[in-house]
């Protein structure tokens, strides 16, 4: 099962209170994992680590989150820790390590068949092979999975290429695979400064919920974590919410008829398979639609970019179609312009495929 999940930095925020009450608010809205940095901890005892986390840790277990530690191998030197041996994060609660840096592959395919039942988490963003090395070492792929970093310094995040190279990789060993999002609350804060903490850099100054939204049309993660804490109520009500919806694009719309307005957002649309350079074409509006007048309006020469059409009496056979526009073309008269895709919202055009559901939702002014 996909999971939301939220992170937190006990020895920054030096509030117990309020970082169990944030498991609480993420639990309400279907929160289930937990991202706890090690690697943000000054260098302490492992009684000083257990202190920090064991009380906070024991709580997220009764929320029913599932605790992932981001460590290293210099982590695990500062604590004692070998990785023939992993009880330290059993007594921690967690459920899982993430390696934010690796040991060689030999060593994490061991750990894989840890008796605690602890799953090793990769990083996935390193282009280092190290998927490669450690499968070569016949790890229990039930227990491995993979999580993209955060990137605190602005301009440093992944580019969408880059990051569709990477994680198709993990999908192709079906790995399970995480990515982080940022919350744009005032005040929220990481292991470093404060300018997000996000996987992708295209998402550091977007709402959180275009980002999980982005993130749900790519299809090629399981898991997404807030990268940052502490996120409002309202982002994640809202995360929660475009989680578990088809993909959905607001529409900037104009003065349209009450038909158009039918087609337009009381219609599942389901993007054509044969998609065209120019356009997705949602068409099943055609056939349910095909007695109904739709007169010529709003026919600008021109359609751009994230223009929903609707196509008009002179179409014929066509008439009634929802067309979104990929690129610049002509309008010979029988496209009515009903509306735009708002602009922030366009990087989602490029991950709508073959066959995808989407729904078309009314700005809120």
């Amino acid at each position: 099962m996909k999971k939301l999940g939220i992170s937190l930095y006990p020895e920054i925020s030096e509030n117990l209170q309020k970082d169990k009450e944030y498991l609480d608010l993420a639990a309400k809205y279907g929160f289930t994992r937990l991202f706890v940095c090690l690697l943000s901890t000054s260098v302490r005892t492992r009684a000083e680590v257990l202190s920090i986390f064991k009380d906070l840790n024991a709580y997220a277990k009764e929320k029913g989150f599932e605790i992932i530690f981001d460590v290293s191998p210099k982590k695990f030197k500062e604590l004692h820790i070998t990785y023939q041996d992993l009880s330290f994060f059993k007594e921690i609660y967690a459920d899982g390590i993430r390696m934010d840096e690796s040991f060689g592959g030999k060593e994490e395919a061991e750990m894989t068949y840890n008796p605690l039942g602890l799953k090793i988490e990769l990083n996935a963003s390193v282009f280092d092979n190290l998927i490669d090395r450690v499968l070569c070492f016949h790890p229990n792929q039930e227990k491995l999975m993979t999580c993209h970093n955060f990137y605190p310094l602005r301009y440093s995040g992944l580019g969408i290429k880059s990051f569709k190279e990477a994680t198709s990789k993990m999908r192709a060993y079906q790995l399970r695979t995480a990515a982080f999002v940022t919350s744009q609350n005032p005040g929220s804060f990481g292991p470093c400064f404060n300018e997000g903490l996000c996987t992708l850099e295209i998402h550091r100054d977007l709402p959180l919920e275009l980002q999980i939204r982005h993130l749900k049309a790519m299809d090629m993660v399981d898991d997404i974590v807030i990268g940052n804490a502490y996120a409002s109520e309202d982002e994640l009500r809202c995360a929660k919410k475009a989680f578990d919806a088809l993909l959905t694009f607001n529409i900037k719309a104009r003065d349209n008829t009450s038909l158009e307005e039918e087609i337009l957002y009381d219609f599942k649309h389901i993007a054509r398979g044969d998609i065209s350079d120019y356009m997705i074409r949602s068409t099943m509006s055609r056939l349910r639609y095909h007695d109904q007048s739709i007169p010529p309006h709003d026919t600008e020469k021109w359609v751009h970019r994230g223009d929903v059409i609707i196509m008009n009496d002179q179409l014929g056979r066509y008439k009634a179609e929802v067309h979104l526009a990929l690129q610049t073309m002509e309008n010979d008269g029988r496209m009515n312009v009903v509306g735009s895709i708002v602009p922030q919202e366009l990087i989602l055009l490029d991950e709508v495929r073959p066959w995808s559901r989407f729904i078309l939702r009314k700005e809120e002014k």
